[in-house]
């Protein structure tokens, strides 16, 4: 965990000026009535006297200077001797030691020489000071850049000696740095460039936020505020990505970011027409091992419609995300589009492999149903439940969540190494049912382990919950619209668009149910049903072992090693459990201990910490980066952008057939294209931003990005080499 305080106290301290030990607010004060820091030290420079430069600090009333923090650097031919200050105020600061202060106003005398040609004084004076009455805030170090005429013949001069040796030697003592800033690695820079800050719309009801630091320096998330000017009925949702844990010694537990934060903001309301939001964020941040900063506030201009990043004063735009083409808004769609949408969408994820594992638990009990038409509605009429149940809860849960400030999308879950590690344990269980080794009786089918039995509304009814859970990683042709429009749309449409999706996936069930002449098209039932569904429990097997790899990907070695002992542990727990039916008391307990044996090193795997790697570039692939496709883009260079996951079938099912084959390879070179990739696998608040900039639910996504300059084109979620041609040969034209 990185702490401004830890093994560095004292730097940081000399640079906390006028903080009362254990005032927790300080910084928080309000700092409106504080004077500009030029109004609060006005600085005056004369150059009129050869080879010495003359400044002068007016300091206002309640203001101080610190002697120690002035700094003086030449530039352009400009050599600097060392300046000349007076003593000041001495003063024991309790975390500082000895400091001298400045009060009302002070003089310096700098000398300086200039190489031959030098036509003007060109140099930086850098000072700090404090306010000293309420609010107590110090000033970041201020830097002015000074442009003056030399004196008239003026050569190459060298400075005068002091007339005051002992007056030299103070003036050379003041100058140096504090000791207890000795260890610091540079200067603090000013507020506005230690905190760039800009907005942009991605649709009007979705802004993105974004704040650049330096390396070094963190921002305060629970420090930040936002806020809408002159929107009455307006309202904002901040999305915060996932942070850095810090402990701070005034705000106690906190969550910091470094580097650059990305923040996905929902502006909840009816706008009725409005082209511009004006938007003010207040934050506050520190330099790491440094000097924390007072409260600022920046304001930036919004256009809703053009999607052009706005910066607040004096920020420079960092690169901005790249526009979607015209026309893909969430909403684009009605509402009966998009449930039609999503009935064609679910009813094509029977097809999806993602599918296909549990769908083979519901052969079984459709093949046997028949030889009763009254037993094939009921297990079409379960079944649909299940989906219909488990399609709601997702779609409300993740509409919640997202509504609450969590940026989530379809098939996040499985960014959850615990989700992937369960389901993986789901999975050998159920396979092992198909295959024999247990067999599980009403007592449990409440519970959900009765999946795999052949009859009873409760398998039928879990078999649904389990089509679900595991199709959520699949994006089918259809899908993509009518979830973006869900995501989009109020809660009751959205509502809809999920079930709709939920009929789509349960009609080939329903229909062999309902209607005779499809059910009499079915096998008769027979001995061999029974060696068919143990067959069907290897596709069970391979979908654990693809949940065990994503895991891999997430979580490195130590999350596989954790998993697989859980499986051994429930493979044993299952085995006793069979061969404890007809024993006694002990026999049934040492299942229990088993089965909480089981749980154990899935709590240690909630824990196992994200491996700490850098984005590496595949053979011929680049990774994702705002600001890398804003640089190949500005060069002219048409863009292939992939977004894609470990647990997304869909984009693997994608690669193995169009993206991974010497066919793209050549397309690639043909048209001089460039292939980035974007991996979602775990929470990546920099892709979500990007999935969100073209409306799209979850991965994969698409979008080819033409060589001069025009919007990215969204491809379908499932490619076909021609597709894909088509797109890139004409973003090379």
């Amino acid at each position: 965990m990185r702490s401004i305080f830890h093994g560095r106290r004292a730097a940081l301290l000399s640079l906390l000026f006028a903080l009362l030990a254990g005032a927790q607010t300080v910084l928080a004060q309000d700092t409106a009535d504080l004077l500009p820091v030029t109004e609060a030290y006005k600085l005056n420079a004369d150059a009129s006297s050869p080879g010495v430069l003359k400044l002068h600090w007016t300091i206002a009333p309640d203001y101080y200077l610190y002697r120690g923090r002035m700094k003086f650097k030449g530039a352009n031919g400009v050599t600097l001797g060392e300046a000349q200050l007076p003593d000041g105020e001495k003063h024991h600061d309790e975390y500082l030691g000895d400091v001298e202060t400045y009060h009302h106003g002070v003089d310096a005398t700098l000398p300086y020489t200039v190489a031959a040609g030098t036509t003007r004084l060109k140099l930086s004076v850098q000072y700090q000071g404090c306010h000293e009455v309420d609010p107590k805030i110090c000033y970041p170090p201020h830097t002015e850049q000074l442009d003056l005429p030399l004196p008239t013949n003026l050569g190459n001069t060298t400075p005068p000696a002091s007339n005051n040796p002992l007056g030299a030697a103070l003036g050379q003592l003041g100058s140096r740095t504090n000791s207890a800033t000795a260890g610091m690695d540079s200067a603090p820079l000013p507020a506005e460039q230690a905190f760039r800050f800009e907005a942009l719309a991605q649709n009007p009801h979705q802004l993105l936020l974004r704040w650049t630091m330096p390396k070094g320096y963190y921002l305060y998330r629970d420090q930040t505020s936002l806020k809408l000017k002159d929107a009455n009925g307006l309202s904002l949702t901040p999305a915060w990505p996932a942070g850095t844990a810090h402990h701070d010694e005034h705000y106690g537990d906190v969550t910091v970011y470094f580097d650059q934060v990305e923040l996905p903001v929902t502006v909840n309301g009816d706008l009725a027409g409005r082209k511009q939001l004006t938007l003010e964020a207040s934050f506050q941040g520190c330099q790491d091992g440094g000097l924390c900063y007072p409260l600022m506030t920046r304001a930036a201009s919004v256009d809703l419609g053009s999607g052009v990043a706005a910066a607040g004063q004096t920020i420079e735009t960092a690169p901005e995300l790249p526009p979607a083409s015209a026309g893909e808004g969430p909403l684009q769609v009605s509402l009966i589009a998009a449930l039609l949408l999503a009935l064609g969408g679910g009813l094509v994820l029977n097809l999806m492999p993602c599918v296909l594992p549990v769908l083979s638990i519901k052969a079984v009990s459709v093949l046997e149903s028949g030889e009763n038409q009254a037993t094939a509605r009921r297990h079409a009429l379960f079944y649909t439940a299940g989906v219909l149940v488990s399609f709601a809860a997702l779609g409300l849960g993740i509409l919640a969540l997202r509504s609450a400030g969590h940026a989530l999308g379809w098939g996040t879950q499985l960014q959850q190494p615990l989700v992937v590690g369960a389901l993986a344990l789901v999975m050998l269980a159920v396979g092992l049912s198909m295959s024999g080794v247990v067999q599980f009786g009403a007592a449990l089918g409440n519970t959900g382990a009765s999946l795999a039995n052949r009859s009873g509304p409760a398998g039928d009814f879990f078999t649904g919950v389990l089509a679900v859970v595991v199709a959520s990683p699949c994006t089918a042709p259809f899908m993509g619209s009518a979830l973006a429009y869900a995501f989009a749309a109020p809660m009751l449409s959205a509502l809809l668009v999920f079930l709709a999706l939920g009929i789509g996936l349960a009609l080939p069930f329903l229909l062999i149910g309902f209607v005779p002449a499809l059910a009499r098209l079915l096998p008769r039932p027979g001995r061999w049903m029974e060696t068919l569904k143990q067959v069907l429990a290897f596709p069970m097997y391979l979908t654990a072992a693809w949940l065990v790899w994503v895991l891999a990907n997430q979580r490195g070695a130590d999350a596989v090693g954790l998993v697989l002992v859980a499986m051994v542990l429930l493979a044993m727990t299952l085995w006793w459990f069979e061969r404890s039916r007809s024993r006694g008391v002990i026999s049934k307990t040492l299942v229990a201990i088993l089965a909480i044996a089981t749980l154990v090193p899935m709590y240690l795997l909630a824990h196992v910490p994200a491996p700490s790697s850098v984005a590496a570039s595949e053979d011929g692939v680049i990774a994702y980066s705002p600001e890398k496709l804003a640089e190949l883009r500005a060069a002219g260079t048409p863009v292939f952008v992939d977004m894609t996951a470990d647990w997304c079938v869909t984009c693997k099912a994608n690669e193995h057939t169009v993206l991974n084959t010497q066919a793209f390879r050549d397309l690639l070179q043909r048209t001089g294209a460039v292939y980035m990739k974007g991996d979602w696998t775990d929470v990546n608040p920099t892709i979500s931003a990007f999935l969100q900039q073209y409306h799209s639910p979850g991965v994969p996504l698409y979008v080819v990005f033409p060589k001069n300059g025009g919007p990215g084109k969204q491809l379908s979620t499932v490619l076909t080499s021609s597709l894909v041609e088509q797109a890139l040969t004409e973003a090379a034209r």
